[in-house]
């Protein structure tokens, strides 16, 4: 596999996804989106891999948008096909069968704010600032935004910054609760490898049971979300992780899914 923009390292059962661009602030274009769906293919089948963090090279931005230059002189069906390039890709990370955590050091704006939203977990520093700024360069949200943003803040605070286009800090962003946590950027890092970790302790099949019932669930009414769940709950029940971990329970001894 390779790759131009983007650095796929795995540590154990935990992967590093690291856009890098830093020249650009990891700007996304179309060779770059092409190489994550390489990297989301290779992801989808290791089956070694437990949980993804994803982050962008330097300090500056996690990334700072789709690649403007590559955008400007796009025809109308041009324009079609590069949202619907970016929209299938980041489908394809939220369905990821196993949770993704961004690590946002800087700027997440446009783009880089759809990237960190299709992701499951973001934490960001405290320098991390986000946007969604499109109408103000004459065109809307194109990589899920006007969809994801409404899920995660409610409608009327979407619609607030994606007609604004307004900049907010990390602890805006906290409060709106567009990321789950705020971190000094010299421990950003190691604050999602943390998180990872926590994560990759637990049944692995659970865990990716868990995120199918809350992504499928999120999408239906209530009364069809808890046949999902039921679903996905008996599922556990043919695994060795579900005998493994309550036998464990009973016995009072710690846990060894898969043998990890």
């Amino acid at each position: 596999m390779e790759l131009k923009n983007i650095i796929l390292e795995k540590e154990g059962n935990l992967a590093i996804v690291t856009i890098n661009r830093p020249k650009a602030l990891n700007a996304l274009n179309s060779e770059t989106l092409k190489d994550l769906d390489l990297v989301l293919e290779n992801l989808e089948s290791d089956k070694n891999i437990y949980c993804v963090v994803l982050t962008g090279a330097g300090e500056k931005a996690f990334v700072a948008g789709a690649d403007i230059s590559e955008m400007k002189d796009l025809s109308e069906e041009e324009g079609k096909e590069f949202g619907l390039l970016g929209n299938k890709v980041f489908r394809r990370l939220e369905k990821l069968d196993k949770p993704v955590i961004a690590a946002i050091s800087g700027f997440a704006l446009g783009g880089g704010c759809e990237l960190a939203m299709a992701c499951d977990i973001r934490i960001a520093s405290e320098r991390a600032r986000f946007a969604q700024p499109e109408a103000g360069l004459g065109i809307t949200p194109g990589f899920g935004g006007t969809q994801r943003l409404p899920r995660l803040v409610g409608e009327g605070k979407a619609k607030e910054l994606i007609y604004t286009c307004a900049m907010i800090k990390a602890d805006e962003a906290l409060r709106i609760g567009l990321v789950n946590k705020v971190v000094p950027l010299e421990s950003l890092m190691d604050e999602a490898r943390a998180m990872a970790n926590l994560i990759i302790a637990n049944a692995p099949i659970a865990v990716k049971l868990c995120k199918d019932a809350i992504n499928r669930g999120m999408q239906v009414d209530m009364d069809s979300a808890i046949v999902i769940e039921a679903e996905d709950f008996g599922k556990c029940f043919s695994t060795e992780d579900q005998k493994e971990g309550m036998t464990a329970f009973i016995e009072k001894r710690n846990k060894n899914f898969l043998n990890k």
